[in-house]
């Protein structure tokens, strides 16, 4: 009789993993009789669809065409393309009585159709490769034709030699397994019980002793076990259930179990795809309900649920079902899952003015929680939007991917900027996409970090987010297998099955009064140049931000004024939730493969045309109620709109003919023959014969052009070397290379440049992070700084005044790049202008520009949604060292007692601040996931503007609102007349919330 041994921990945990291993002794371990018979299809023939790109290949099409044979190892392709298989089954009659399985391989995802639906998705990368034909085979039942949608792309896109890496738009995709075969549900059920006891043995901490019954467990459920004697199998299964059968105390932590699949909604991919990610998806989920009634699934972004319910209705309706029962979860109560940073105030909300009644309109109710888990920084305005939108609840897990330092909590309150605060939720596997396996459910315990859940005591309960994301068709069989087995065992969590909503009331009721406070934004430490990357995006995303709210604006008035009017209630959610879409987080960051960025800017073409044509119709209807089809005398038939909220006086810009007089220097464009109508005299033309008028327009008001006289001028004269731009507020001393040397506010000798170092001065850096090329700016790229000082053509003279006077010189950044800049100071602004092209073509190579300034201050503030945030300008702490790059909107400042310098711009969202020193990121040149990300010519716009008071103060951000420039560099006052009017740039008034909240909720949409 042998003695009982003593066991060696390593040896036997590797015999447990090789006992259920898909790789080794698959001859004689357990994994190897899962599939106990196998046998060919009884026919298999293909069809490749053609191209559509955006257009749904509906399935009544396709079976009416030729489909020819086609045989196991064939090759399909190319990369993107699309392949239809059908395939006929006549399972052998010996199989009555089994589970049968049809297996498939295609190196790809797919799409599984019975009877003309989508069933299941298919994905290689995570081995879900099996469509369940039987669950019990019927001896009349045993023919089966399906159809298989293929998609020439993994998961993860088609990256040429590596994940990130621009797509190989050849690579071919082999169809290696197409095949039915019997699937043994012991052996299923016996390899999920090893599973489990090993990896309790193996990740509960060493030497515990409930890690060591589990070990001595597992081992004997080895030894009673002969693989190829399946009377053996309820033994095994007897032995683990003794031990799995032991239960937890009542002081266990409890994980809140949640199905997820989160899929970008462009990424790697283009928008088409994700249609399809999402159907192949969603199908998995719904099979998922049908055999575990207690599985639930959340499910975020509106858009993706409007185009499932467009595409596949038959879907669509199956998932209405489950969310009736609350099983299928509508989460997030946004559109899309947007950036955190970038998009406008007003934008933010449009997230969920359109989500929340998509989810109200289709589900019957909107979302409490705001669901955001992978998006690259949290703004601190963030919590005021929420509540204003109706949501008290927040979820992501970003911020576990910080660099430097660990977020302090899991749950908490977040309050923003405006004190409004939000139950916030990390889970605290620290991912969205868990597997349901132990190392990741005992996170929460001492099994891989005891500091892991860092609100121990706070409360005892967590989020558990589980399923693949992208496209690998979200929670599997296998871990809702898991998660149901770790249900109440001794030495893990608890786990149930649950709801956002569950979880989060929980927490509320019982936990909320003991939860720290963390106030401001959260920052993410990577992914910090995403702000910079695909710069004509970020461009066109503020500028269709500001066209919006002028249609709004404009046709509200006429909704008003005229009872005749039509709004146009039909054209403006469309084109809004194609912006919507466009600030997708890997698209409106930069983050996203180049074909993506061919859609988004066809997006914002129809945007912008679409647009311009419905804000015209509008503002003629304004026009018209106004009486001002006939000027009065002394002015003309040009009107001028202000869309502001206060009085401005400017300088604008009309592209008209010199008349003869002005000194114009070269000719004006040929321009279309107008209506003979008297035109006031210009006042100056510019450098490039347009006209020049200085005028005065009341707070969002309009009239004709009546210009004002009584203005003092802008002069400009050369002096020491220097050129010294002065008007009745600056004085700017520019040197040779268009360097700002002193600046001034008039009637003050406070030099607002440092003494030693110029402003304006443009800089280079290496930009190669350590793997996430468009998306990572690293703290080292700053030893790597290099002044643009190679001159094409030194500053010289564009324009004398009265009006405008103006500078222009050229830099050489390299042999391909190179920068074209004008300097412009405008009679009465307060502000100096840069108006800056920039032909671009690095690689991995950074663009700034840089402002030393004479202010000494320990913070700077940063224009962010409806409001500002202060940074530290320091480096005292690793939480102040993280921060080398920040994201603001539309001004940066610092400021000291009664003296400040601020930094506007029309486009940019990178910033960073070091002692004196204001920095603005320009351009960045990645070469993954878009190799040509960037590669093209760049203009864009930004100001220096000193001031007197402390900080940004309500009137000195009014000039900066003023800060808009069209893409001729002139100010957005530009119109030329109101049967022609057409959109101009200008800063949307993003400090006030109220004004455009009110607009926002009493409009339907």
């Amino acid at each position: 009789m042998e003695q009982g041994v003593l066991k060696h921990r390593r040896t036997t945990l590797e015999r447990a993993e090789k006992f259920i291993s898909t790789i080794y002794f698959t001859d004689v371990n357990l994994q190897g009789k899962l599939y106990p018979k196998k046998a060919d299809v009884k026919s298999l023939t293909h069809w490749a669809a053609p191209n559509l790109k955006d257009e749904h290949l509906r399935f009544e099409k396709v079976v009416k065409q030729k489909f020819t044979p086609v045989k196991v190892g064939q090759q399909f392709g190319p990369t993107w393309a699309t392949h239809w298989f059908r395939v006929d089954v006549e399972v052998p009659v010996e199989w009555v009585g089994s589970e049968v399985h049809l297996r498939w391989n295609s190196g790809s995802e797919a799409l599984v159709y019975v009877e003309g639906k989508p069933r299941q998705g298919l994905c290689s990368e995570y081995d879900r490769l099996d469509y369940p034909l039987s669950e019990s085979l019927q001896a009349d039942n045993r023919s089966f034709t399906v159809y298989i949608e293929m998609a020439c792309n993994g998961m993860f896109g088609a990256g040429d030699n590596g994940m990130i890496a621009p797509p190989d738009l050849n690579r071919q995709f082999t169809l290696s397994c197409c095949e039915v075969a019997v699937f043994d549900r012991r052996v299923y059920n016996l390899i999920r019980e090893v599973e489990l006891l090993h990896d309790m043995a193996k990740h509960l901490p060493e030497g515990s002793e409930r890690g060591y019954q589990a070990l001595y467990t597992v081992n004997a459920m080895i030894n009673a076990c002969d693989v190829n004697d399946p009377t053996t199998f309820q033994k095994c299964h007897e032995i683990s259930s003794k031990f799995l059968q032991q239960k937890n105390g009542d002081s266990q932590h409890t994980t809140y179990a949640m199905g997820h699949a989160h899929i970008d909604t462009a990424w790697l991919w283009p928008y088409s795809e994700t249609r399809r990610k999402c159907a192949r998806s969603w199908s998995c989920t719904i099979r998922l309900m049908e055999k575990y009634p207690e599985f639930t699934f959340t499910c975020s972004q509106a858009q993706q649920l409007d185009w499932l319910r467009r595409d596949y209705y038959d879907l669509w309706c199956e998932i209405k079902k489950y969310a009736k029962e609350g099983r299928f979860i509508p989460v997030g109560g946004t559109w899309v899952e947007m950036d955190g940073l970038i998009p406008g105030g007003e934008a933010c909300i449009r997230q969920f003015l359109l989500g929340q009644n998509f989810f109200a309109q289709e589900f019957g109710a909107p979302c409490k929680e705001f669901w955001l888990p992978d998006t690259f920084g949290y703004s601190g305005q963030l919590p005021q939007i929420m509540r204003h939108c109706g949501i008290s609840r927040f979820l992501t897990q970003k911020l576990s991917w910080n660099l430097v330092n660990k977020f302090p909590h899991h749950t908490f309150w977040w309050e923003g900027i405006s004190g409004h605060r939000v139950l916030a939720h990390f889970p605290p596997g620290n991912d969205y996409g868990m597997k349901g396996k132990v190392e990741e459910v005992g996170l929460i315990m001492l099994l891989r970090s005891s500091q892991n859940f860092k609100d121990k005591g706070r409360s005892d309960k967590s989020a558990f987010l589980f399923g693949f994301g992208d496209g690998g068709n979200g929670p599997s069989e296998d871990m809702v297998e898991r998660l149901n087995k770790m249900k109440d065992i001794d030495g893990l969590p608890r786990v149930k099955m649950s709801t956002p909503d569950e979880f989060f009331s929980a927490v509320e009721e019982e936990d909320g009064g003991n939860l720290c406070r963390w106030t401001g934004e959260l920052y993410l430490e990577m992914h910090n140049g995403t702000y910079t990357t695909h710069a004509r995006v970020k461009k066109m995303n503020r500028l269709c931000e500001m066209l919006l709210h002028d249609v709004e604006f404009v046709h509200t008035v006429a909704f008003i004024e005229l009872i005749a009017h039509v709004y146009p209630y039909g054209q403006l959610p469309k084109l809004w939730k194609l912006l919507l879409l466009n600030q997708f987080h890997d698209v409106l960051p930069g983050s996203s493969i180049g074909m993506v960025y061919k859609d988004a800017h066809e997006h914002y073409e129809e945007i912008m045309t679409q647009g311009n044509e419905i804000l015209a119709k509008g503002f003629r209807d304004v026009v018209r109620k106004g009486n001002f089809l006939f000027p009065k005398p002394g002015q003309t038939k040009c009107i001028i709109r202000n869309n502001l909220s206060f009085d401005r006086t400017e300088v604008i810009v009309i592209e008209t003919e010199p008349s003869g007089s002005g000194p114009a220097k070269k000719p004006a464009k040929k321009r279309q023959k107008r209506s003979p109508q008297k035109q006031a005299k210009a006042q100056q033309y510019n450098s490039e014969g347009h006209a020049l008028y200085c005028v005065n327009i009341g707070s969002y008001g309009y009239s004709f052009l009546d210009p004002v006289t009584s203005i003092q001028p802008a002069e400009v004269q050369e002096q020491d070397g220097m050129y010294v731009m002065k008007n009745s507020l600056l004085e700017a001393h520019i040197d040779q290379q268009g360097r700002v040397v002193h600046m001034y506010l008039a009637g003050s000798d406070r030099d607002a440049v440092d003494k030693e170092y110029p402003a304006n001065q443009f800089v280079m850096y290496d930009d190669i992070p350590l793997y996430w090329d468009a998306w990572d700016v690293m703290d080292y790229h700053m030893e790597t700084r290099k002044a643009v000082t190679d001159v094409i053509s030194e500053t010289e003279v564009l324009d004398q005044g009265p009006l405008r006077v103006s500078l222009k010189f050229s830099l050489r950044i390299s042999d391909k790049s190179r920068i074209n800049q004008q300097i412009i100071l405008d009679a009465g602004s307060p502000f100096l202008r840069f108006n800056t092209e920039v032909e671009w073509y690095e690689n991995r190579r950074m663009l700034k520009v840089e402002f030393p300034t004479s202010v000494h201050a320990r913070e700077a503030t940063y224009d962010i949604q409806f409001g500002h945030i202060r940074r530290p300008n320091h480096r005292n702490t690793s939480w102040d060292t993280a921060r080398f790059e920040v994201c603001g909107h539309k001004w940066s400042d610092l400021s000291e007692h009664g003296f400040g310098v601020a930094v506007l711009n029309d486009c940019k969202y990178g910033h960073s601040a070091l002692d004196n020193v204001l920095r603005m990121s320009l351009l960045r040149s990645p070469k993954a996931p878009d190799r040509m990300a960037d590669m093209e010519t760049h203009t864009f716009s930004y100001a220096l503007m000193p001031h007197a008071g402390i900080r940004m103060d309500p009137h000195t951000l009014t000039y900066a609102l003023m800060h808009h420039f069209g893409k001729d560099g002139d100010a957005h006052l530009h119109i030329r007349s109101h049967a022609s009017f057409r959109y101009g740039w200008r800063h949307t008034p993003s400090h006030t919330l109220s004004c455009l909240m009110q607009v926002l909720f009493r409009r339907p949409m």
